[in-house]
């Protein structure tokens, strides 16, 4: 029997977890699997009193892309899609009782975003690139919004979120979704300054300094994201979002973008 490939790699040195996605050909994409393997890795962690600390990591260039949109395609004939697991994801990583921390050393798209909000510290490499990129394939980004937007500056939620823009790591930390960034050579050392700086803390007072920094607490969150990821599932289901999905995959305009450039033709004309 074939075992399953390893999406998120595990290792532990000196209280320290380090949870990695590698998951690379599809640029570390949320799917089915990856998700499971990450959610089994934080609960092992959780479990292990010698871990102090998790940092959630990445191979390759990308940290995540978000969800899996060729799982998402293949899902729809039955009539479901995978999305609603990464409330599950989120709950796990936001309740965690030991800190976690986010390296993020390249973009980060939509779900990935969520990840990185649902971490009580990210530090991310200056040339990294985030975007909330759900509006242009036809949902919204509701699950992750259980995360994001404790973090992120109403104003500055407005416009990421609607517009869909590219922002860097320096409008990250200006907005709230990051704690750091830094050159790319620094960001293992200032990591590891983190780490170091964490260990220190007694557990139990970790977890208690937690539960006072958690807003909204367990019990909203997990009523929160049972609501957003029924919502996020009857978008990715609805006209816009099964055409932006199938946009996305076969590399072309949705029809609302199609239809605007088609009319700037006709007028250049």
């Amino acid at each position: 029997m074939t075992s399953p490939d390893v999406l998120v790699r595990v290792a532990t040195a000196r209280g320290v977890t380090t949870l990695t996605l590698d998951s690379p050909h599809n640029r570390n994409a949320l799917s089915t699997a990856l998700m499971t393997q990450l959610l089994a890795g934080l609960t092992d962690a959780v479990a292990d009193d010698a871990v102090r600390v998790i940092v959630l990591d990445h191979t390759g260039p990308v940290f995540c892309s978000g969800a899996d949109l060729k799982e998402t395609a293949a899902a729809y004939a039955s009539g479901t899609v995978p999305a609603g697991m990464l409330g599950d994801v989120l709950a796990a990583l936001w309740e965690c009782p030991k800190p976690i921390l986010a390296r993020v050393a390249g973009p980060a798209r939509a779900g990935g975003l969520g990840l990185i909000a649902a971490a009580d510290l990210a530090v991310c490499a200056d040339e990294a690139t985030f975007a909330f990129t759900e509006v242009r394939i036809g949902v919204i980004p509701a699950v992750i919004s259980a995360t994001v937007l404790p973090r992120l500056h109403p104003r500055a939620a407005a416009e990421l979120y609607l517009t869909g823009n590219t922002f860097d790591g320096r409008r990250a930390v200006e907005v709230g979704l990051v704690t750091a960034s830094v050159p790319a050579q620094e960001l293992d050392d200032v990591v590891r300054g983190y780490c170091d700086s964490l260990v220190r803390g007694a557990p139990g007072a970790l977890a208690g300094t937690k539960d006072l920094l958690r807003r909204p607490g367990t019990a909203e969150l997990r009523g929160d994201l049972a609501r957003l990821a029924a919502l996020s599932t009857g978008y990715f289901l609805s006209e816009e979002g099964r055409e932006g999905v199938m946009a996305f995959r076969e590399r072309r305009s949705p029809r609302w973008v199609a239809a605007l450039d088609a009319e700037r033709g006709d007028q250049a004309g």
